[in-house]
This record gives C-alpha cells, structure tokens and sequence, in this order.
C-alpha cells in the first residue's frame, strides 16, 4: 500500500478528514509499513504488517500479526498506562491501526546508546516494564488464550534467530533445536518478542515501548534476553563505552529481578542466560544480523564467546559478564 491508497482508505472510512492530508512514510522498520500522517493540526503514526520483510534473506510472516501487535498494545496499555502509544483507531479490514505521535521530547534509546549516552534510569524503567508485562501476565488463561501465537513467534523469532543459525554452526546445531522445541511447549507469560533499544523511546516522563509484533505466550526469559544481547553487543560495538554497557546490563538483570520478585527463580535465570548466548551467535549469522557490527574480526569474537560458553554447564548472568568483560578486554 502506497501513501496515496493509505489516504484513500482513511478518507474513506472517515479517519482523516482534510483534504490537505498528508501522508509520509518512516523509516527503521523491517515488517511493516509505518507512515505519519497528518490530518489537520492532527499526527498520528499508522502501521501495517507487511507480508514478506524487508531484509537480504527470503522472511516471510503472517500480516495477521497487526491485530496481535494491537492486542499486545492494549494490553500493556491497561495494566502500565503510558507505557505504549495509545491506540487511535483500528481498521481490521485493512490490516493496519493508527496510534498517538510521539514528538520530539522523545529519544530513540538505540540512538542514544549508539552515540555514548547511558542512563542507569533509562535501563531500570525498561528492566521494570519488562518484570511488569511477565509478572502481570503470568498464568493469566485470559491473556494466554489471546496470545497462542506460536506460528506468528516461529516465523518471526525461532526460524530466523535459532534454526537458521543452528544450520550455519552444526557442531551447536542440536542445542539449537533443542532449544526452539523448548520454546515451544513453554507457556508461561505474554512475551514482548522485540524487547529492543530501538524499540523504546525515553523522555524526562515517559518510557515507550513500541513495535509488539511478535507477542506471544510462552518464556520470559526470552525477553530478558533478547534486551541483554543488545547491550552486550555494543559493548563490543563502541569500546570506549564498554564498562557503560555493562553496567546498564546489571542494572536491567538486577531491576528486572527485584521486579518480578518471587516468579523469578534458578530455573529462569538459566534459561536467560543460555538464550542470551544464543542470540548473540543469531545476532551474527542468523537472518537479522545486526547492522552495526560489520568487521569480521568482532563477529568471530562473538562467535567464539557464544561457541565456548554454550555447550558448557549453566553459567550465572554475573558469571557471563564478567567472561565477556574478559573476552572484550583483549580488543
């Protein structure tokens, strides 16, 4: 869909009303299609899944997943008001739903990590957010049956990130088979599935989790994980900030631990851990490699961290730490 036939639709369903509207697409996002668009002294940003992503590889996924991503919004709406966009309307028919603009108060917290700023505040809220969505969430047969979309996670998250990478390391093939059959007969909270820094926006008040697509019921440790990859890669990435990284790290394990209280055990913390370590390794060679770390020389250093520690014995977040402090130290 083009800007023009956005416009068309939301005229025609009475969403927009000047003739002067406008349309402009935004950039960042891989699976959807985002536009501002402007109706009057109005903004709003509208989104709508897109069949295939746009990435090098062949990635393909459900678009039904729009009105999973609204559901998610709601519902983290409801039980932590603020802390998604509010959601202005909904057209089923076409896929897509419109949510409030967030303006230039905000900042990009990927942005601000990339360019050296780390806030110990900004990684705690996110780290809270996080325990409050898995501890709200938990056992909910409410929210669990809305949310049985292991389809929709395995085309977004399992195929690319684990059995994609498990096929280009075959020595760790099996352990990552094993994992991806773990994560799916795991159903114990509603999972976030993109808990990202470029999927959080911060300001003096508000912290803003967006981009909900790939919501499922099934492991929070995923979540944790997938958070504490980001930091540790760019403690990689920008070594003059490394020991800022990893103090962020700390503070979202410990923040996220002291948040969802007694549901966190020994048993959720390895299976952090364990998924930290792999999705490095998917952060490398899997179908979403991230974009910032292009030099071979750091990519094998991940490679071998993730290849040495995963067949190894459960390790303790501190344990895994500090091993990549140590692995980073001969940079």
């Amino acid at each position: 869909m083009d800007s023009h036939a956005l416009l068309c639709r939301l005229q025609q369903t009475g969403r927009v009303r000047s003739p002067e509207a406008t349309a402009i697409p935004l950039s960042g996002g891989v699976s959807s299609e985002i536009w501002l668009v402007t109706d009057g002294p109005e903004r709003l940003v509208v989104k709508r899944a897109l069949p295939k992503l746009k990435v090098r590889e062949e990635w393909f996924a459900d678009p039904a997943r729009n009105s999973v991503e609204h559901d998610c919004l709601a519902y983290l709406h409801r039980i932590a008001p603020g802390s998604v966009p509010r959601i202005l309307f909904r057209d089923a028919e076409a896929g897509l739903f419109a949510m409030e603009f967030l303006d230039e108060t905000f900042a990009n917290w990927k942005a601000e990590l990339l360019r050296g700023v780390a806030r110990e505040e900004d990684a705690a809220r996110a780290a809270r957010l996080m325990a409050t969505l898995h501890g709200a969430s938990f056992g909910n047969a409410e929210v669990r049956a809305r949310f049985q979309t292991w389809p929709n996670f395995f085309a977004l998250r399992v195929e690319p990130y684990l059995l994609t990478t498990g096929m280009r390391h075959p020595k760790l093939r099996n352990l990552f088979e094993e994992e991806a059959e773990r994560l799916g007969r795991t159903a114990l909270a509603l999972v976030h599935g993109d808990f990202s820094p470029k999927n959080i926006l911060t300001s003096r008040e508000r912290l803003v989790l967006l981009d909900c697509e790939a919501a499922w019921f099934g492991d929070p440790a995923f979540d944790a994980a997938f958070l504490l990859n980001h930091l540790f890669l760019k403690a990689l990435h920008r070594p003059a900030g490394r020991e800022d990284y990893l103090r962020l790290a700390r503070v979202c394990w410990s923040g996220y631990r002291a948040g969802l209280a007694h549901r966190f055990d020994g048993n959720l913390a390895s299976r952090i851990g364990r998924l930290l370590l792999i999705l490095m390794l998917a952060r490398m060679d899997g179908k979403s490699p991230v974009e910032y770390i292009d030099e071979e020389p750091k990519k094998q250093r991940v490679r071998d961290f993730a290849g040495r520690l995963l067949p190894a014995s459960a390790f303790s977040m501190e344990e895994i730490i500090d091993n990549w402090r140590s692995s980073l130290a001969t940079q």
